[in-house]
């Protein structure tokens, strides 16, 4: 049988693809732009051009490659391989899957970014050894996998783990899904800085808007955290507001599913004790303290490749060869 698998993270802005051998170790890898302006069968063609690429890099034809696995962003359902919406690419309803597979005369196996995210870290990362886990990215927006018994949990529709749309704050700011006070609208990254222009706008945040030129468009999360850490109070505050919301948000999916581990990735998790104390105080002041004492808090290991490699642990799961758990 061949001997490797091809893993794709596929992304509004990039698309991230990895070569790993039978033992699951990448020996290539490349990045290139999305390119979603093209449209649908531009970027199946750079997906596959990605794969070549990686083959050559590692000096095999694509012959050797048993499989692909794909994460996609969006609702998706992988048992058809139809991506129902993907917003950053202009994509409805769309057989992603299955066109991408005949374009590379490999079978491929298709799942959501999120998903992809908790079981890379369940196979290669911080989950090995645990069946029963929740996987968190917060960045731009925020996601969320779950991991039950040693299987991604999809639910009916392949949308479970949609960790982000919990409403936290009701009637609280606009969400990118048209609802309000979700969790993704008030302790993502992009409301991190949302709030640290409220309080620039109200005459506060001086260190914040120091560290961004002077410019309020300019501040990010990282300029918020930054600032707290050179220790501005408003910075301090407004994350220790996010993370209060992250624990409302965690302590729901403890309470429900009862997790051994949470693992958490994404850029704002990058903000140190600064947002991970907080965050750990709201979840212990909010869960069940049976709940709360089981479950494991802890940061992600695979970083920037996480859903690579969890296209990677999905295509191997799709040729037969399990690890990890």
């Amino acid at each position: 049988m061949a001997g490797y698998v091809a893993g794709v993270d596929l992304g509004g802005t990039k698309i991230y693809t990895v070569l790993a051998n039978r033992e699951g170790e990448i020996v290539a890898e490349v990045k290139v732009p999305t390119g979603a302006g093209w449209g649908y069968r531009q970027v199946l063609d750079r997906i596959a051009e990605t794969v070549d690429a990686v083959c050559d890099r590692a000096g095999v034809s694509l012959d050797a490659v048993a499989a692909v696995g794909a994460g996609a962003p969006g609702p998706l359902d992988p048992r058809t391989g139809v991506v129902h919406q993907a917003p950053n690419l202009g994509w409805r309803d769309v057989p992603f899957r299955d066109d991408l597979a005949a374009r590379l005369g490999r079978p491929v196996y298709l799942e959501n970014d999120a998903n992809l995210g908790a079981l890379g870290e369940y196979t290669f990362g911080t989950g090995r050894g645990c069946s029963e886990m929740v996987f968190v990215t917060v960045s731009t927006g925020i996601g969320g996998g779950l991991i039950l018994h040693g299987e991604i949990y999809g639910g009916a529709g392949g949308g479970a783990g949609e960790i982000g749309h919990i409403k936290v704050v009701p009637g609280g700011p606009r969400c990118g899904c048209g609802g309000r006070g979700c969790l993704e609208a008030v302790a993502s990254g992009t409301a991190i800085a949302r709030r640290a222009r409220e309080f620039i706008t109200a005459g506060a945040g001086s260190e914040i808007l120091a560290r961004a030129d002077g410019e309020a468009e300019k501040v990010t999360a990282v300029t918020v955290a930054a600032a707290a850490r050179a220790g501005d109070p408003d910075a301090r505050a407004i994350l220790d507001e996010a993370a209060g919301h992250l624990g409302t948000g965690l302590a729901v999916v403890v309470n429900l599913l009862n997790p051994e581990l949470v693992v958490l990735g994404g850029g704002v998790m990058k903000s140190g004790k600064l947002f991970w104390e907080p965050l750990d105080r709201s979840l212990r002041e909010q869960a069940l303290e049976a709940a709360y004492r089981r479950v494991c808090l802890m940061p992600g290991a695979l970083g920037g490749r996480v859903s690579a490699l969890g296209a990677v642990a999905l295509a191997r799961r799709g040729i037969g060869i399990q690890s990890g758990g």
